[in-house]
Formats: C-alpha cells, sequence, structure tokens
C-alpha cells in the first residue's frame, strides 16, 4: 500500500493565532496481528494485492441469509477526485485570521452592557463562529447570569427570549418564569411583535420537563406564526418564519443550522458586515479542511478495498463522515472525526454483518469471538468473510489506540471496546429471535434493542479524540442510572424503530414497532405516535441533564446533545437517511455543507441558484450519480466562473434539459434546506426526469 502524508498533517499550514487541528496519520498499511499473517496471505489488504471481490456463494450458499440488498453508494469517487486550491485556503485562513482579532474586540468591548453582549454572543453561537471565543463567552456568561436573571423583567419580549436562548444554550438554568409577564390577566399570551413572536417560539425549543409555560408558549406561536406565514409580507420575514416552524435550530446540524443562519442574517437590515463577512470566510475556510478530511478518508476506503471485500454491506462513508461533523465541526476535533468516521464504518460492517448477511450458526461463532476480541480467536471461525471482517474490526481499533496512545488515551479505546463488545451481544440475541421465530412484548424487547441501537457504543467512539474526555466521563456515560444516558439511549432506539420497521419486518426481523403492538394491541400509526410522545419526553431529559451543574465537561455536553440533531437530521420524514439517501435529504445535507460561499454575492444569486440545482439532477433509474452528476458536482466545488461550462452541459446533457432558470425560481424555496414533505422531494426529481425527456 502506498503511503500518503496527510494533508492537514504536513500541508496545509495554518495561521500561528489557530489552534492547529491534530494532524490525521499517514495511510499506511495495517500491522500485522500475531499468527494473521499466514492465514491471510490471500486476504492481503495491500493494494497491489487486493482481496477479490466477496463472492458469497463460494463458499457459502445465499438461502437464507437476510440480505439487506442495499442501494450502492450514491457518490462513487467524487470526492477523491476533488482539486483542492491551496492558495485560496491561506488567503482564506489569512481572512480569517483578520477577521476573528476585529470580532474579538467587539465581543470584549460589549462585555461592559449586558444585553448588547448577549444579543453579540447569540449571533456569534447561531452563524458557527463562537467556537473561536469560548473562553470569552464563558467568562462573560458567568458574569452575567445572576445580574441578567434579576433585570431581565424590565426587557421586551424580543430580548427577553434571546436572552432566555443564550444562557440555556450554555447550560444555565435560567428561570422560564421570565415569561410570565407577557400573558394577559387570563393567563394567555399576548404578542404583536413579529420579532418578539419569532423568539420566544426559538425559546420554547429549550423546555424541559414540568415546564408547562413554555409548553403553553410553543402552541401559542406556533398558531401565531402560521398565520403569519400565510398573509402576503415582506418575503425574507415569511421565510424566516417558515424556518423557524418547520426546522428549529436545536433540530439541525451546527453547520447547516450556521449556513441557514448566515443567509437570513445577511438580509437583515441591523447586520453587522464584519461579522457576516467573518462567518463567511470562516465557514469557507473549516468547509475545506472538512472536504480534505474526507478525502483522506476516502483514500483509506479505496485502498483498503473494503467495497470489494464486503459487499453486502452499506458503503456509506460520505454519510458517516458527515455524522462526525454532526458531533464536532470545529477544526481541532480533526484528529477526533478521522478516528470515529472509520470506527463507524466498521460499526456498520458488524451491524450489516449480523443483520443482512450472517446466518445464525456464523453468527454464534463470530460473537464469540467478538467477547474475545483478540485475533487468537479467529481461526474458530467458520467462513472467510468473517474473517476477515473480525480482522478488519480489530485492525481499525488497533490503528486507532496507536493514534491516541502517546497522549495516554488508550484507556478511551479499552472502553470502546467494551461498549463494542455488548453491541454484539445484543446483536446476536436480535438474531436468536429471529431464528427461533420469537416475538418478545416490547417490555422484553426493550432492553435489549437500546444496546443494540448503539447509543453507549457510539458515544464512546465519539469520544476517543476528544482531550476533556477522562475517564470519570467515560464512566458516567456508561452510569444507567445517569438521566443523560438513558434519553440518548432511548431516543436513539426508538427514532430507529420508527424509520426502518416496515422495511425490517419485511425482512424478517423483529422491530419495536412490533413488539409494541402485540404488547397494547394498537394500530402501527398509534405506535409511531406513542414513540413520537417518548421521543419527546426523552430530549426534555436530554435538555435538563444538560443543565449546570454536570458530572462532565460541557464540550462533552455538547457532543450529547449533537448526537440527537443527527437523528432528527437523518431520520426526517421517518426515513433512514444513512441507509436510503438517495430517498431523503442527506444528499441536500451534503452539498449546503461543502458547497462555498461567494463573498462577492449574496447566498441566493442566480449563481448558486445555478449550481444547487444542477447538483440535485440525478439519473432517476439509477439512483446514483450519472457522470453528467458527478462533473456537475465537481464544478460546482469550483470557482463560479465555471458556471458558464455548467451551462454548457446542462444544454447538451439528456438528464437535464429543461428550463432550468424558470425551475430553479419555483423549486428553490423548497430545495434549499427546507423540505416541507418526502413528497415534495421526490415531486422535484420527477419533474427534472421529465424535464429531461422533454
Amino acid at each position: 500500500m502506498a503511503v500518503h502524508a496527510s494533508v492537514l498533517g504536513t500541508t496545509l499550514c495554518l495561521p500561528t493565532p489557530f489552534p492547529r487541528p491534530k494532524p490525521i496519520p499517514p495511510l499506511g498499511p495495517h500491522k500485522t496481528r500475531g499468527n494473521a499473517k499466514s492465514c491471510f496471505a490471500a486476504l492481503s489488504t495491500n493494494s497491489a494485492k487486493a482481496a477479490p471481490p466477496l463472492q458469497a456463494n463460494s463458499n457459502q450458499q445465499e438461502i437464507g441469509r437476510p440480505l439487506g440488498n442495499f442501494a450502492p453508494d450514491i457518490w462513487s469517487d467524487c470526492f477523491l477526485t476533488l482539486p483542492f486550491d491551496y492558495s485560496e485556503f491561506e488567503s482564506c485562513s489569512k481572512q480569517v485570521q483578520v477577521l476573528k482579532a476585529k470580532v474579538k474586540d467587539m465581543l470584549v468591548a460589549s462585555a461592559s452592557d449586558p444585553i448588547p453582549n448577549v444579543h453579540l454572543i447569540h449571533t456569534l453561537c447561531r452563524s458557527g463562529v463562537s467556537h473561536h471565543f469560548q473562553n470569552e463567552i464563558e467568562k462573560q456568561l458567568a458574569h452575567h447570569f445572576v445580574t441578567l436573571s434579576e433585570i431581565i423583567k424590565d426587557y421586551d419580549l424580543h430580548t427577553t427570549a434571546v436572552v432566555f436562548q443564550v444562557f440555556r444554550f450554555h447550560g444555565y438554568n435560567m428561570s422560564s418564569d421570565v415569561f410570565s409577564k407577557f400573558k394577559d390577566e387570563n393567563g394567555k399570551f399576548k404578542a404583536s411583535d413579529i420579532k418578539g413572536i419569532i423568539s420566544l417560539h426559538e425559546a420554547t425549543q429549550f423546555r424541559i420537563k414540568g415546564e408547562v409555560i413554555l409548553d403553553e408558549a410553543l402552541a401559542f406561536t406556533k398558531s401565531e406564526l402560521q398565520s403569519i406565514a400565510s398573509q402576503p409580507i415582506d418575503q425574507h420575514l415569511t421565510e424566516y418564519v417558515v424556518n423557524a416552524l418547520n426546522r428549529p435550530y436545536l433540530d439541525d446540524l451546527e453547520r447547516l443550522e450556521a449556513r441557514q443562519f448566515i443567509y437570513f442574517y445577511e438580509k437583515d437590515a441591523s447586520r453587522n458586515e464584519t461579522l457576516l463577512k467573518f462567518a463567511k470566510y470562516d465557514f469557507n475556510w473549516i468547509q475545506m479542511l472538512h472536504l480534505q478530511e474526507l478525502k483522506e478518508l476516502y483514500s483509506w476506503w479505496k485502498e483498503e478495498n473494503m467495497a470489494s471485500k464486503f459487499p453486502y454491506m452499506r458503503h456509506r462513508l460520505v454519510e458517516a463522515y458527515l455524522t462526525a461533523v454532526g458531533y464536532y465541526f470545529e477544526p481541532r476535533y480533526a484528529l477526533a472525526r478521522y478516528i470515529y468516521t472509520k470506527l463507524l464504518m466498521v460499526w456498520a460492517l458488524m451491524d450489516d454483518t449480523y443483520d443482512a448477511y450472517g446466518t445464525f450458526e456464523e453468527l454464534q461463532c463470530l460473537t464469540d469471538a467478538m467477547k474475545r476480541f483478540d485475533i487468537s480467536a479467529m481461526d474458530k471461525l467458520p467462513a472467510d468473510y468473517l474473517k476477515l471482517a473480525y480482522k478488519t474490526i480489530l485492525d481499525v481499533y488497533d490503528d486507532v489506540e496507536e493514534m491516541v496512545r502517546e497522549e495516554g488515551r488508550s484507556f478511551a479505546v479499552d472502553y470502546a471496546r467494551k461498549e463494542f463488545m455488548k453491541l454484539a451481544e445484543a446483536f446476536h440475541e436480535q438474531a436468536r429471535w429471529v431464528h427461533e421465530g420469537y416475538h418478545p412484548t416490547f417490555d422484553g424487547y426493550i432492553g435489549t434493542a437500546v444496546i443494540s441501537a448503539g447509543g453507549n457504543s457510539t458515544m464512546a467512539q465519539v469520544l476517543i479524540g476528544m482531550e476533556e474526555a477522562d475517564e470519570k466521563a467515560y464512566q458516567c456515560l456508561i452510569n444507567t442510572d445517569n438521566i443523560i444516558y438513558k434519553a440518548i439511549n432511548l431516543m436513539c432506539r426508538l427514532y430507529n424503530d420508527i424509520a426502518t420497521n416496515e422495511r425490517e419486518e419485511k425482512r424478517g426481523a423483529v422491530t419495536g414497532t412490533m413488539c409494541y403492538m402485540k404488547q397494547y394491541g394498537v394500530s402501527r400509526e398509534e405506535a409511531t405516535g406513542a414513540f413520537k410522545d417518548t421521543i419527546e419526553a426523552a430530549f426534555k431529559d436530554l435538555k435538563q441533564g444538560s443543565l449546570r451543574p454536570t458530572p462532565i465537561p460541557r464540550q462533552i455536553v455538547v457532543r450529547l446533545v449533537n448526537y440527537r440533531r443527527l437523528f432528527t437530521t437523518f431520520y426526517m420524514n421517518d426515513i433512514d437517511g444513512y441507509t436510503i439517501p438517495e430517498e431523503t435529504w442527506v444528499e441536500d445535507v451534503m452539498v449546503c455543507d461543502f458547497v462555498p460561499f461567494n463573498q462577492n454575492n449574496k447566498i441566493n444569486n442566480e449563481i448558486d441558484l445555478w449550481k444547487y440545482c444542477i447538483f440535485i439532477s440525478t439519473d432517476e433509474t439509477a439512483l446514483k450519480p450519472s457522470s453528467f452528476y458527478k462533473a456537475s458536482f465537481q464544478i460546482l466545488t469550483n470557482v463560479p466562473d465555471l458556471i458558464n461550462e455548467t451551462v454548457e452541459l446542462i444544454v447538451s446533457s439528456k438528464v437535464f434539459k429543461v428550463k432550468v432558470h424558470e425551475l430553479i425560481v419555483t423549486q428553490y424555496g423548497m430545495r434549499r434546506r427546507k423540505f416541507q414533505s418526502l413528497a415534495t422531494m421526490k415531486g422535484t426529481r420527477t419533474k427534472l426526469s421529465r424535464g429531461a425527456e422533454q
């Protein structure tokens, strides 16, 4: 295998005021484990002698296998072949450095007046640049909390709601009673200021159990905003209202929320131009880092020939990396993202081996081996594909431990291994249910199912690359009495059940929906409704557990909250966006995060609209990018000057030969990020396809 120097580790030198991202380790050959060399001579990971595609029926019969028949990777080699402009990166880095200093001066200068200071912090957080000023923000909020809690009653609804949001977002338990004064003598909310109503609506996202006043505020603001959205008012305001209703910002990944907020902030007459410019440059700068990280991961995936070795698994490297960005987008967590993405891919390998390929007899042997987590157990595995999968899992964990050993973080990998072992046992138990035709009650199902959903295993992997996660944090993570532990694991299970139950049942799997229907004698719709109510209650518990004081550092609490953001993104419209991204908005999420801002034009200028519409044009029959689609993707990530070439491609392409400009005008509002429904999205695709035929 050729050794590739990491771009982040060697080539891109960041200006000294920035914390350097931890370098992604060079891609090199795996170390050979113990006596594995001889028995794996034919299964070498060397790219020059890559293993041939796995032909399952060469050594074992396909009959009786619970095949998933997953759709292929929709991205192909798009990200692997993207060019990188080093001069542009350096220029962007310098701009961020200069603008950061100016914004920091603004933040420090505002500290003497708490209300303007909190408003500025709110804008920094929503626009995605607060990671540059964490120490300053922490000190300022700690200083203001007591004072503002006492005097906030003197301010209007908008100010009160913004202050409440900022403090709750940072874990300060400001009382929701601050909103009592906005009720009339009958105990009903009264407000006519649209800005205040929107801010109150956003503040209701932070409600916890028992906060009836915020539940009432949610009902009030939702009704008011729906009425406002239906009226012929300012287009910008209408867009903001619809966005606030459809996608609360705690439901969005931080990067997507930042991009959305910048779009609206740019149209705000009271905007600060320096801050706007800083937010755009910072977004693009981080975006370039992310693209290089993804390129490194694609190189690893290709070098290891994973698609050929394991054709039965979901090949979702891009989606896996997006989840890593969802947990921590900040530059300093580059190594954490790299580690987590690799571990998530072997997590998916094991999941799909148990769920979508292995026979029960094979899985019994694999579970015994997973309990040992040692290469010596490999000889007892009955099939070559199992041996290869087992060795791949062990090798990746060993590689990860090597990355963090010098920092004294081997303990974190040990915790992750133990949680992975528990995961395998839960997978095996569910495979046993299918094998024996056993359908437990929901009460009998949920204990095993919350483990198999992988909430704890996932978080153990997420924390490996975080210096803030010491052993105390891991002990807290595995404490089953912890309110956050319970909330995360329950949400993880139920979101997955809602999105996958019908598909899984067709393949013979036991699902939570099935078990709930059986135990309580209800319909599928009623079971889904009960699950959603439970998820809402669990989210309130998560927010309650995130309030100060917490037994773990604030930075880890943020990752737990971000885990829930991933649920609402990947399971939007009750569809599993990781498994079937071609039927969801996940591919559109990717373009939102990977198409840069144009500093010379507004985000919604014609060039950006062209690029976006080009990106979503796919070959409907293949359900994966056509050659035109891939060419378009490469063009849209380059400089806007290439737009003319793109137009020529559109005119000559059979895939997309319509009056594109008219289509953009009518569809962009729905397609840009906020989809009203999956039907809307499918309708857009159908219109594109039909237009091509015309």
